[in-house]
């Protein structure tokens, strides 16, 4: 989730779509079933992000050549123009910078990779791994020096490297590296493009020749797409994933557990002679209960910041722990989400009076003071999937930088609407949205100042403007 919001590529599901809708009905009586189903569940929720995030990983590598964020492992795909209403690569895309994603593959060796020297752009490229946790940031934020980083997987820590390098230790042979670099706008394009070229990775046996990344024979373009599975699937690909990448001993408790119903590293419960019919059946309808089992807690959360934050859902996230609750919500709305020192998110889909936002309704966000950056902030309006909407105007967003209409004490109102507004003093302020049509605002806090970010976070300092209908 940095300023594309890249943390949500293919898998991600719009948050409405998570929020409103879907019930589950009521298991029978069985005590296999039941004990198969609750603890079934619960397995959902914690393995949502493992599987969610290794379907968007052989969605975005299942084609060899890089085209915009898709492409091979070990490499950096850039998305190199512009998001529009039909950009699809990510969900939520940003209009404020330009995303540079790689998956890296330790497995065999470490991977060099290379920063650039950056000037007059904010970037940042966070490390991920593949239970989503923002376990590294670099960029301009942590005032990381530009030059050459080993990224070392696990057995590898001994692997002596070069001089003049630095090194970063983690503990998955798999680690997204979702990258974002500012944009000022059209005319900013290529400069963002030049730096994204300095984005590089370098097999370490390969670090000081004069490498260059293979060029397939057979060049394959076309993006496969992966879901999420369904049914016993679902816990046999997290079987799967929980043996290639063990689980941290924190959730030993919760893998006890659910081993006793089948599921842990490299269990298939599908395949699984020793399983009950019964625990077999309420695995399976806990599978298919999974979905509004995390609508559920998104709403909680959801509910539980309304107050606190003006009617937002409002954080970092980045580090769950044990908390598979909050890592499961993230994970479904907003994949790859970064701690707070880097982006502080704030998302709404209702307005102050907890009312579904629709494009029939005009709303005002009055804002009386800019948010505490020291890099970019932005606002963007989505539809209910998670696209821009189209407009006449070909406007998005507004940011830092944004020709914005101010009142005489400096604050300013935001217009979220259909229609232009007929008092031309709003129009520099107004994001065009669609008749008819539910959709969602996200506010996008980039490198916020390290003093103030407490005071978002727990609603004592600034915070996002409410959104009113406009009286």
């Amino acid at each position: 989730m940095l300023s594309s919001r890249a943390v949500a590529v293919l898998a991600g599901v719009s948050l409405a779509a998570v929020l409103f809708g879907c019930t589950t009905g009521k298991p029978p009586e069985s005590d296999d079933y039941r004990k198969a189903y609750k603890t079934g569940l619960e397995a959902y929720t914690y393995g949502l992000p493992l599987v969610v995030t290794n379907a968007t990983f052989l969605s975005m590598t299942s084609v060899n050549v890089s085209n915009g964020a898709f492409g091979p492992v070990n490499r950096f795909n850039n998305v190199r123009s512009l998001n529009n209403p039909g950009s699809k690569a990510v969900v939520a895309p940003g209009s404020t910078g330009l995303s540079s994603i790689a998956w890296l593959d330790l497995s065999k060796e470490p991977q060099v990779l290379h920063l650039p020297k950056v000037e007059g752009h904010n970037y940042a490229l966070a490390l991920v791994d593949p239970y989503t946790e923002n376990i590294e940031n670099l960029g301009s934020t942590f005032d990381t020096k530009p030059g050459y980083y080993v990224i070392a997987g696990p057995g590898q820590r001994e692997v002596a490297i070069p001089k003049g390098t630095r090194r970063i230790d983690v503990d998955y042979d798999r680690i997204w590296v979702i990258g974002s670099t500012q944009l000022k706008g059209a005319s900013d394009v290529a400069a963002v493009n030049r730096i994204q070229d300095g984005y590089t990775l370098t097999p370490l046996s390969s670090f000081g020749t004069n490498y260059l990344p293979p060029t397939p024979a057979h060049p394959r373009t076309t993006v496969k797409s992966y879901a999420v599975p369904t049914g016993l699937q679902f816990f046999d690909v997290l079987g799967q994933q929980l043996k290639q990448f063990p689980p941290p001993a924190a959730d030993e408790a919760a893998l006890r557990k659910f081993a006793e119903v089948g599921i842990g590293p490299g269990m298939t419960p599908s395949k699984d002679s020793g399983l009950s019919s019964e625990t077999l059946r309420g695995l399976t309808d806990a599978a298919a209960a999974g979905p509004a089992q995390i609508k559920k807690d998104t709403q909680a959360l959801f509910l539980a910041d309304f107050p606190k934050h003006d009617g937002y859902l409002l954080g970092g996230f980045g580090r769950y722990g044990t908390d598979y609750e909050l890592r499961a919500v993230i994970a479904q709305i907003g994949l790859g989400a970064v701690t707070p020192d880097s982006t502080i998110y704030a998302m709404s889909w209702t307005d102050h009076d907890r009312k579904p936002l629709n494009g029939s309704t005009n709303y005002v966000l009055h804002m009386p003071s800019a948010p505490p950056v020291n890099g970019d902030w932005s606002l963007t309006v989505y539809d209910m999937k998670g696209a821009l909407i189209p407009n006449a105007i070909n406007r998005y967003a507004f940011s830092k930088g944004s020709k914005l209409a101010r009142n005489p004490d400096g604050s300013v109102d935001f217009y979220l609407q259909a229609d232009k507004p007929s008092d031309p003093a709003q129009v520099s302020n107004w994001l065009p949205t669609a008749r008819g049509q539910g959709f969602e605002v996200t506010w996008r806090l980039i490198a916020p100042e390290p003093e103030k970010v407490d005071g978002v976070l727990d609603g004592t300092g600034w915070q996002p403007p409410a959104i009113n209908p406009a009286k």
